[in-house]
């Protein structure tokens, strides 16, 4: 029996899991890591931290397991930058996160090159992307640029910890969502490199989501000589969990924000207005997959947020209860664009907003509100891929925590008019890391196997007239260009 570890190094917290080929329940374990707020809009992780998470939850799993590890597969929150030193292995100063805003301003003063990001990335300027991230560390803090220096996504800290500092790389997943890398011709850009002032040789090398990045040492009752095989951003390891192989399938994650990934093959696409072009993963040495990505900052989050900073629940399973016990919002709308709004709007300096609110609003009304700004920015998602992309979404995959929620993914269907399909393996962004790392190690022949893997737990088909959705796209525009 084949037994894959995967690792799923998220936003708020850090998961092992040992799979095995046959089907047998998998052996997990989970830690959470601190979130950091130094000032609004900032937002930071301690790289230190989220390694010893991932060795801790790793040894938990280790121990449990007779058979010999196969590969290893990770899958990492995406565009959160690390800068650390060869030598000394610490970090210099904390990760600075996707979700982090200082570099707005920054991203202005770039506006004329526009057109140069969108056709070689991809992507937009915004401060979501690692580019102006690295620029910001590397004029802001004491950093001395010599041959010492690293400065990669999650996915190389974890990597170069596990091999003992022998490997410095990435996949061609997470490189793709730096702002400086050229899909098309898949390395580095030097127009963009030098633009930003990053050299090169700071940033890893790029290999292909499904290859060889290198091999384990000794670590606690990890052992040395594991092939470290799968490597994938966590929205595209999810794709991947989720068996979205055809050209047209498409899937939606409900994380700490949502991420929706359309399958649009093996050709890189023209750049799609309000859209991102990404890399969704390249197996050895065939051609790379492309995605069309619609990227939603905050949905999970609110709920963390209604549950830690306003206190309106207890734990976040409470919310379904409280939003089922009312009919309606009250013509209470929730736009929670605590770090600027995403796809397809592009707004930096969007800010969180309540709107409609009376001397009969309750808590349930703000907790209904919540989910159906899940629902809205979905919707708004996919309605703009289907329009740049002219292909219609014909059936919408799920997963992630929020995932649980019939109640949301009815009203989803209901504002889609698709079928939404719930797989019984939520944990598709782990099982996509484990997947891409067993197919370069033969423990699956092929993406059939995986297809054939994926099992249907429950569907939800469009039952109702849906409504509030023009409400809810007058309360985005008054939010927008809030912070200066």
């Amino acid at each position: 029996m084949n037994v894959v570890l995967a690792i799923d190094s998220g936003t708020t917290g850090v998961r092992s899991r040992a799979v095995f080929d046959d089907g047998s329940a998998a052996i997990t374990s989970y830690r959470e890591f601190t979130q950091i707020f130094p000032q609004p809009g900032w937002v930071e992780h301690d790289a230190t931290e989220i390694w010893q998470a991932v060795l801790t939850t790793l040894q938990e799993v280790t121990c449990q397991i007779d058979q010999t590890i196969t590969a290893i597969g990770i899958t990492n929150q995406r565009e959160t930058v690390v800068a650390w030193n060869k030598q000394t292995g610490k970090p210099y100063g904390n990760a600075i996160v996707w979700q982090d805003r200082r570099t707005a301003d920054r991203c202005v003063e770039l506006a004329e090159n526009l057109p140069l990001v969108r056709q070689q990335t991809g992507l937009v300027l915004d401060p979501y992307f690692s580019a102006t991230k690295i620029e910001w560390l590397l004029t802001n803090r004491e950093i001395r640029q010599d041959d010492d220096l690293c400065i990669g996504t999650i996915d190389s800290w974890l990597i170069w910890n596990l091999t003992g500092g022998k490997s410095f790389v990435t996949d061609c997943t997470n490189a793709s969502r730096t702002m400086l890398f050229d899909i098309n011709k898949m390395n580095w850009s030097k127009e963009l490199t030098e633009l930003l002032g990053v050299d090169p040789k700071f940033l890893p090398e790029v290999r292909p989501s499904s290859s060889d990045f290198g091999v384990t040492v000794q670590l606690g009752s990890l052992p040395s000589g594991i092939s470290i095989s799968g490597v994938a951003g966590d929205q595209h390891a999810a794709l991947f969990g989720q068996a979205c192989f055809e050209t047209g399938s498409t899937k939606n994650t409900y994380g700490t924000g949502s991420f929706v990934l359309m399958n649009v093959g093996t050709t890189c696409p023209a750049p799609k207005d309000g859209m991102l072009t990404t890399i969704a993963w390249q197996l050895g040495s065939n051609k790379p997959v492309y995605a069309l990505e619609g990227a939603i900052f905050v949905t999970g989050a609110a709920i963390q947020w209604l549950r830690d900073g306003l206190n309106i629940i207890d734990n976040a399973s409470e919310i379904t209860a409280l939003a089922q016990s009312v009919t309606d919002s009250g013509g209470v709308v929730v736009v929670p664009a605590f770090t600027g709004l995403g796809s397809p709007w592009w707004d930096a300096y969007a800010r969180g907003s309540i709107f409609g609110i009376t001397r009969g609003t309750s808590r349930a009304h703000i907790a209904r509100a919540t989910i159906e700004s899940i629902v809205f920015q979905t919707r708004d998602v996919v309605d703009a891929m289907t329009k740049s992309s002219g292909v219609a979404v014909s059936e919408l995959k799920v997963d992630g925590g929020a995932s649980v929620i019939d109640f949301m993914l009815q009203l989803q269907a209901d504002h889609l008019g698709v079928d939404v399909l719930r797989p019984k393996e939520l944990e598709t962004t782990v099982m996509g890391a484990a997947y891409l790392a067993g197919l370069s190690k033969g423990v699956w022949q092929s993406t059939q196997d995986i297809s054939k893997a994926w099992q249907l737990e429950k569907i939800f088909s469009p039952a109702n007239t849906p409504s509030g959705y023009e409400t809810w796209q007058m309360a985005v525009k008054r939010s927008m260009n809030w912070a200066k």
